[in-house]
């Protein structure tokens, strides 16, 4: 089982990888995606193709773009301009006999005794899903749980439009520190060190970011300008390669903006000082 094909344009090193490991065509029984943003399931459609018995598991509301990927692909589009083929690809379609739709709870079998139980996680995106491992204890987590480079060390959360919700994040994480993991593998990136303590810094993150956001808002000012200053020391450690990279990949402006429309969304209009 490969959980995660990463982006399109990753898939020849995807692909070096898995026959460096000895999976060959005919070997890969499944391929499970967190969610179905460009940068985790945009592979889907190559990975499927070199391996035709491979079954493709994606959460129920992201099904049908893997299917038809247009809609999915234009709005990246929008949100990327040329930066989405140089950076992304775009998304080849699955034909839908090869997909099954994940339930909150389905186990998926791996082998005798070991099972792939996922789990339910909107707050990132509606079509989010987290899978624990039964053989190992590791709770593959995608985006819920935040990005956190390698080698910076600095965990920030991943708020993106259009389908960003706090209570519903929160509730995510509450979930997975309920199943008591024995690992909490980040899909950017990898296994991250106490899984107990890097899902309470996950909460604690991510409500402060959301109160800087919310307070910005009510204020009318800028909520990129407001977090930049909140969290700014928080990267003063990062050298300038490791900030570019954490812009690239979960930038200031995209978290502001899918906190903003959290705020517009849940609360209304922003109020007018008077």
């Amino acid at each position: 089982m490969l959980i995660e094909t990463g982006s399109q344009s990753s898939v020849p090193a995807l692909l070096e990888a898995l026959s460096a490991h000895g999976v060959e065509p005919g070997g890969l029984a499944g391929v499970a995606v967190t969610h179905i943003h460009l940068d985790h399931a945009g592979g889907v459609g190559n990975v499927a193709r070199a391996f035709p018995e491979a079954t493709v598991y994606v959460h129920e509301r992201g099904a049908r773009h893997l299917v038809d990927p247009e809609r999915l692909v234009r709005s990246a589009a929008r949100v990327y301009g040329d930066l989405l083929d140089n950076l992304y690809g775009r998304l080849d379609p699955t034909p839908a006999e090869r997909i099954h739709v994940l339930e909150d709870g389905e186990e998926v079998r791996i082998g005798p005794g070991h099972t792939l139980t996922t789990v339910d996680s909107p707050g990132h995106a509606k079509h989010h899903l987290a899978l624990h491992d039964s053989g190992s204890g590791i709770l593959f987590a995608g985006d819920a749980v935040g990005v956190r480079l390698p080698d910076g060390g600095v965990l920030r959360p991943a708020t993106p439009p259009a389908d960003f919700d706090l209570d519903q994040a929160l509730n995510s994480l509450r979930r997975f520190r309920d199943r008591r993991p024995e690992g909490v593998a980040l899909a950017h990136y990898g296994l991250v060190p106490d899984p107990a303590a890097i899902l309470e810094e996950a909460d604690e993150v991510l409500r402060a970011w959301a109160a800087v956001a919310e307070q910005a808002w009510r204020d009318g000012t800028d909520i990129v300008l407001a977090l930049e200053e909140a969290f700014a020391l928080d990267y003063d450690g990062l050298a300038p390669l490791q900030r570019e990279r954490m812009e690239t990949l979960n930038g200031v402006h995209s978290n502001a903006a899918g906190l903003q429309r959290w705020l517009e969304t849940t609360k209304g209009s922003a109020p007018t000082s008077t």
